[in-house]
């Protein structure tokens, strides 16, 4: 008889693929350190409590806390913690807080901050997010050109300052 019409036994969980690791250094601020050993013990507890609760164990749902969980831990241990104040603070760098204003006059506030940590929505953009790129060792006066696909875009950066740790 074919394998494909024996049912499999309810207790074997199927294994889930890994998340993928970005191929990039895994630079962060320190919140943004603070932020993935939040996730890690948030996820640790979610382990607990699934592991605790006997035969309502949701297998599935263990499977992807605990990948998700080892996701973490990695991020964790490839984690470089930038020193905000030892970046040059007349440049564009990881960690700046900059301002810009692009050729329609439309004004910019963001952060540029780790992989983990960005959240477009809040102003906070990856450090390899191609408008961080584009940004990269601008100074105050700079134009550059940030290619998107809606089409490419000249910002001038009016402002750059770094939060205090």
């Amino acid at each position: 008889m074919s394998r494909a019409f024996v049912k499999e036994n309810d207790d074997q969980a199927t294994e889930l693929p890994e998340r993928p690791q970005s191929p990039h250094p895994n630079l962060v601020t320190p919140h943004g350190l603070d932020l993935l050993r939040q996730q890690e013990a948030a996820l640790e507890d979610q382990r607990a409590k699934l592991l605790g609760e006997d035969q309502l164990l949701d297998k599935e749902q263990l499977l992807v806390v605990e990948r998700d969980l080892r996701y973490v831990q990695e991020r964790l241990v490839r984690a470089v913690v930038v020193d905000i104040e030892a970046q040059p603070q007349d440049v564009v760098d990881f960690g700046a807080i900059v301002d810009t204003v692009d050729e329609n006059d439309v004004e910019r506030h963001f952060q540029i901050v780790g992989e983990d940590e960005a959240d477009p929505n809040a102003g906070k953009l990856s450090w390899v997010s191609p408008i961080a790129l584009a940004l990269k060792d601008a100074k105050v006066g700079d134009t550059v050109l940030w290619k998107r696909p809606a089409g490419n875009l000249q910002l001038e950066v009016t402002r750059i300052s770094y939060a205090k740790a």
